[in-house]
């Protein structure tokens, strides 16, 4: 059962984002509110494939110096990094300094650089993965839906890395494609209407 808890200013928050104030902050702000911006987009599946085994509050503590070192997550920047930019990587402290990761968000570029001349963008193509009637209660603890693994499955056939169907969801519920703050969170309904008036892309 997923559970609140009150905030410092009294309302209820999903209980897991009380951590630290830098996990509030994410939670109140971006969790869960729906986006349509394609460097967002790649950003958060590279981190989210950065996260594999760790914490998404690792990362998150992290995402500012993953910026940094990754150009700001300029698709076209990162995709044209070669084996310099690998060994520039594994020597920066402030990233998950793991081969295999950073490979792959290079190699994610260059399979997001195709998808968007197939499908015409990165939002385009996520947001045809939204499931309304799959939308989340708020209630229900899940690591992946019938949407995460299909959309897992469609980017694995395309090439991409570190997106299996857990990593997937995770994208989709930070992402806004999935509302799963918790009953009684104050936020629960400010993402409901943010979708609510989000046009998804075509």
């Amino acid at each position: 059962m997923m559970t609140t808890l009150p905030g410092p200013d009294g309302q209820e928050r999903c209980r897991w984002c009380a951590a630290t104030p830098a996990y509030t902050h994410y939670h109140d702000h971006e969790w869960g509110y729906p986006v349509a911006d394609d460097r967002r987009l790649f950003e958060k599946l590279c981190l989210e494939g950065f996260q594999s085994g760790l914490s998404w509050l690792t990362i998150l503590n992290k995402r500012e110096n993953f910026r940094a070192a990754f150009q700001g997550f300029d698709i076209d920047r990162v995709a044209a990094f070669g084996e310099a930019d690998v060994q520039r990587l594994l020597q920066d402290a402030g990233i998950v300094r793991h081969r295999g990761k950073i490979e792959a968000a290079i190699h994610n570029a260059r399979c997001a650089q195709e998808l968007i001349a197939r499908e015409g963008s990165i939002a385009a193509y996520v947001w045809r993965h939204e499931a309304p009637d799959d939308a989340g209660d708020g209630a229900t603890v899940r690591a992946t839906s019938p949407a995460s693994v299909a959309m897992s499955k469609d980017l694995k056939k395309r090439g991409w890395k570190f997106v299996g169907p857990t990593t997937v969801y995770a994208f989709m519920q930070a992402m806004g494609l999935v509302n799963d703050h918790a009953q009684g969170c104050v936020h629960r309904a400010k993402a409901t209407r943010a979708r609510a008036d989000f046009t998804p892309p075509v």
